[in-house]
């Protein structure tokens, strides 16, 4: 299924909908000082800085991942990060709950008085096994909350917090927004995540500092990043990779036209990864075709290790793998979704990109076909 993100900002800056457009209306009081507010204007396109609020975050009551009920009102006096999520995406909300994760990370300690909360927000993926599925792929079954309901529960909460979540066609129009709760029950500020792999530490750094200034004292966030904009690696630029199994490869203009996957191993909880991926060794052994190159996205995996263990857990792959640490080369080589494949020139040139993730995974003979057409165009 293709992933389309509408972002509804001028509904979102109006009220985030009828119900919290009335609590707003209602219960909103000038916002007091926060070390947060402090922080320095933000010019990073690929990072959004949060929209300050305050007013009560409407109530709730739904299942988690475990199947037992939860109700936003009983993580009264923690602060709660509150995140809509489509269980069945491999785009923006792996970028979203990874940044969560490291987020509560940086808190030390006060992370104990954080409550990390995500809600589906996809109409065809509303069972306990979908949001139960996302959590385990994420290694994130102890780390959060990951609720959903019935399709009127959910409506319900989604027109509550301003979220389109809807099926038009084979695409799910979803809002990536992140709400911050106070301990009082109160929205602080509201996230919209954007496409950038490169940018999770950012945005983690910048949710931490968020949840810091509505924790008693504001404790410290550790482990400060920059949050200027990140310079890309584009296919003209040379990179070399550390390797899955070890070594290096180099990337870039002079090494001849190159296919590359883009992935990620939670994507094995939406399509058969690894049937795919053998699926490919066939394109890897002709002579005819550009090399094929796996890049794996490391900063939407669960831990430094998911990569390592996954490739334990396959047959061999008869392609390299390679780790894009940082998620510059995948924002320099405009992907847009996971999988992804992106063909190459010898000079640097994007010929040719393929959304996996949104329209499946390309038979062997469908992507030799494609490869072919691009490299005799490109002459």
């Amino acid at each position: 299924m293709r992933y389309r993100w509408i972002v509804w900002i001028a509904a979102l800056v109006a009220g985030i909908g009828a119900g919290v457009g009335i609590a707003a209306a209602r219960q909103s009081s000038p916002q007091s000082p926060s070390a947060f507010q402090t922080v320095p204007q933000l010019t990073n396109p690929r990072l959004d800085p949060g929209n300050p609020y305050n007013f009560v975050a409407p109530g709730f009551t739904l299942t988690d991942q475990f199947g037992k009920t939860v109700s936003l009102s009983s993580f009264r006096g923690k602060a709660v990060v509150l995140s809509f999520n489509d269980p069945l995406c491999t785009t923006i909300c792996p970028l979203t709950t990874s940044a969560l994760v490291e987020a509560k990370e940086l808190l030390g300690p006060a992370a104990a008085n954080v409550q990390l909360l995500g809600v589906g927000a996809n109409p065809d993926a509303t069972e306990v096994k979908w949001v139960r599925a996302y959590s385990q792929a994420h290694r994130m079954m102890r780390k959060w909350r990951f609720l959903t309901g019935s399709l009127p529960q959910l409506k319900h909460v989604w027109d509550a917090y301003g979220i389109l979540a809807q099926v038009e066609g084979d695409e799910i129009d979803h809002t990536p927004a992140t709400f911050i709760v106070d301990p009082n029950g109160r929205i602080t500020r509201l996230f919209m995540t954007r496409m950038s792999y490169s940018s999770v530490p950012q945005l983690a750094q910048v949710l931490a500092r968020a949840i810091a200034a509505d924790l008693p004292g504001n404790p410290p966030v550790r482990d400060s990043v920059s949050l200027a904009t990140i310079p890309l690696i584009g296919p003209r630029k040379h990179v070399r990779l550390p390797l899955a199994r070890g070594e290096s490869l180099l990337l870039g203009p002079g090494n001849g036209p190159r296919l590359v996957l883009f992935f990620d191993t939670g994507e094995e909880h939406v399509s058969s990864l690894t049937l795919h991926l053998l699926d490919l060794n066939q394109y890897a052994a002709l002579s005819s075709v550009a090399p094929l190159v796996a890049v794996d996205e490391a900063s939407v995996e669960p831990s430094a290790h998911a990569l390592r263990d996954y490739l334990t857990s396959i047959p061999a792959l008869a392609f390299p793998v390679a780790i894009d640490t940082s998620g510059r080369l995948a924002d320099g080589y405009r992907v847009e979704n996971s999988p992804w494949l992106t063909l190459v020139s010898g000079s640097g040139r994007i010929l040719w990109q393929y959304d996996v993730g949104g329209k499946g995974w390309p038979s062997v003979t469908s992507l030799v076909g494609h490869v072919h057409a691009a490299l005799a165009g490109a002459k």
